[in-house]
């Protein structure tokens, strides 16, 4: 059984055959998806698909790409969703630097985004929950404000930085790192390396769904809607990197993410 530990099944492109798809995952051997929310109305329908499907669970909170604007009450509904008994983690927060110099009239500050990641680490301190980190390209900032709270628990999805700064983050105690499809990818020798030297017990996968969609799904030229039909593709993948079997990946890692979300 495979476990896609991030899937945003709440984002429009899969409006048109989402009950479908999701309904179609248990016969492909997905056992599990944890879907988190980007903003307050996206983790309103995270939690609208946990209750929905038995074995989808939700994650609430607010994408550092819309940090702009966020106000008390928006964090108020945060901590409200959170109580609902199939939100399992604090996510997806964090610090987004890649935009600064393609659209900076539109990326928000980064004293902006660091005040809003701060709020809800606080927030998932209250409230008793782990953390989902989005790190893209603040990477030393990311983690000098994660260290602050390193009484949580906590995983860097889509993992993007060195292995030595993925040994700092095992480091603070119970942290996880997760992998996407990118490690498909040809250039994805860093990966290698990184996963090669990583305790299996320590690694979830994901899809990120409906982006990053694995080789050989993944078309040059045309996009190519990911979902968690192809998370096996990243299990696979660790394998190969690890010397391990199939089996085995599917099994740790899926168990990884069972207890770093309280599931049963």
């Amino acid at each position: 059984m495979l476990f896609d530990t991030h899937a945003h099944y709440d984002d429009d492109w899969f409006d048109a055959d989402r009950d479908a798809l999701l309904s179609s995952m248990p016969e492909h051997n997905i056992g599990l998806i944890l879907n988190p929310g980007c903003t307050v109305e996206t983790s309103e329908i995270a939690v609208r698909l946990a209750e929905t499907y038995d074995f989808v669970y939700a994650a609430v909170g607010i994408h550092p790409e819309y940090s702009m604007g966020v106000t008390a009450a928006d964090i108020d509904r945060i901590r409200e969703l959170s109580a609902h008994p199939k939100v399992r983690a604090i996510g997806e927060i964090g610090l987004d630097y890649y935009w600064e110099k393609r659209s900076p009239e539109t990326t928000p500050p980064r004293e902006e985004q660091q005040k809003l990641l701060r709020a809800q680490l606080e927030l998932a301190r209250e409230v008793n929950l782990p953390v989902i980190i989005h790190d893209r390209e603040a990477h030393e900032d990311c983690l000098n404000i994660v260290k602050d709270f390193s009484d949580l628990r906590g995983v860097y999805h889509c993992y993007s930085g060195s292995l030595e700064y993925a040994k700092e983050i095992l480091a603070l105690g119970d942290w996880y790192i997760s992998f996407t499809g990118v490690i498909t990818y040809g250039k994805a020798k860093k990966a290698r390396r990184i996963i090669e030297n990583l305790p299996i017990e320590r690694i979830m996968i994901e899809t990120d769904s409906p982006y990053l969609t694995p080789e050989p799904e993944r078309l040059e030229k045309k996009r190519v809607r990911n979902s968690s039909l192809f998370v096996h593709r990243v299990a696979e993948q660790i394998a190969e990197f690890k010397g391990m079997t199939v089996e085995e990946v599917e099994r740790i890692t899926t168990e990884n993410g069972k207890r770093f979300f309280g599931i049963e």
